[in-house]
């Protein structure tokens, strides 16, 4: 697993999010309030919206267009809840924000 740059500790605050690029994919990477940092695929899988566009309350991502919304400590959809976020591995080295995106495609709902 090859473990890419995306940002700095100094780029992303505990409740926060920021959208990344690593190797020309959009990243949403998410500090969930109590939680450890967490990377999901950019855009939502409902019609191919930037996420970091939306919210975020230090648990909950919205989508700004529908307001889809996902838990951001597990990418799992909450309304509607047969959908998710792909979600990358992540890896902090030092004040570095690491992450892996090989073999891991970002996923598309069916509704």
């Amino acid at each position: 697993m090859s473990f890419k740059p995306a940002c700095t500790l100094d780029d992303l605050w505990e409740g926060d999010m920021t959208e990344v690029e690593v190797d020309g994919l959009p990243i949403l990477l998410v500090w969930p309030e109590g939680g450890e940092i967490r990377a999901f695929q950019g855009m939502c899988p409902h019609q191919d919206i930037p996420l970091s566009e939306g919210k975020f309350d230090g648990r909950v991502i919205m989508c700004r267009a529908h307001q889809w919304t996902f838990d951001a400590k597990t990418g799992a959809g909450l309304n509607p809840s047969d959908c998710r976020l792909a979600e990358y591995p992540v890896k902090v080295e030092g004040d570095s924000v690491l992450v892996a995106i090989e073999g891991i495609k970002p996923l598309f709902a069916h509704t």
